[in-house]
């Protein structure tokens, strides 16, 4: 959720080599981010006097929106918005019983896309006081111990609770004490240097510096509106 949509485009086009599409604007103006033909992300601005915070927010795919919302209030979650009927599917806005706000959404059945090209959102990190009770809350809400564990699995590593999908690492949960419990989204960038001093020139800020992790050379940034993000670039094996 963005303020203005142009200054968005401005931004996150240049950056991350974005072009845009229109989307639904059933609650506001909307654009499609694409990369390569396929649509990566959502920019929209919130219509009438509702003023969200500038933020990303990550949404979980499932087979049952309702089914997923009454999981998240049994589990002790807030289920804030939905499910609602957007574009060609549903989706529900949460938090968590720590307060971190995600996403969930229905949609139609297809193919599956996967990308690590430059643009694309390629991890999900949940920074959180409790990763353990965390993973057991979307654990349950997603059903992870019912999928098959030749495709889907969870591990502890690198000190985090990590997400696999297909052979691929996808989330992790990971203990942040006395940060504000969040999911953050990692873009995936050729040079994360040369991305960090692309955002500076486009207005934008450096919250965390360039620095090597398991996973690939990743930064922290805001956007001109303030909202957070990461870039990486990934490695090899990712």
């Amino acid at each position: 959720m963005a303020r203005d949509l142009d200054v968005a485009q401005s931004f996150y086009g240049p950056l991350l080599g974005w072009t845009f599409q229109p989307g639904p604007d059933r609650w506001g103006p909307y654009l499609w981010a694409v990369v390569d033909g396929v649509e990566v992300a959502g920019i929209g601005v919130a219509a009438g006097d509702w003023q969200p915070p500038v933020a990303w927010t990550t949404y979980f795919g499932t087979d049952s929106a309702d089914r997923a919302a009454e999981g998240v209030r049994e589990r002790g979650g807030t289920s804030a918005v939905g499910p609602l009927a957007f574009d060609q599917g549903r989706i529900v806005l949460a938090a968590d019983p720590a307060g971190a706000a995600f996403g969930v959404w229905e949609g139609e059945p297809g193919v599956e896309n996967w990308m690590k090209d430059p643009g694309a959102p390629v991890w999900i990190e949940l920074r959180t006081p409790d990763p353990f009770a965390a993973a057991l809350f979307y654990g349950e809400v997603f059903r992870w111990d019912d999928q098959d564990i030749d495709h889907f699995g969870v591990q502890y590593e690198h000190e985090r609770v990590v997400l696999r999908s297909e052979g691929r690492t996808v989330a992790a949960l990971c203990a942040v004490p006395g940060a504000a419990p969040h999911w953050e989204v990692f873009f995936s960038v050729a040079d994360t240097d040369r991305a960090v001093e692309e955002a500076v020139k486009l207005g934008g800020g450096v919250a965390s510096p360039a620095e090597d992790t398991p996973y690939g050379r990743a930064a922290r940034l805001r956007d001109v509106e303030g909202g957070l993000f990461s870039v990486i670039a990934p490695t090899a094996g990712f």
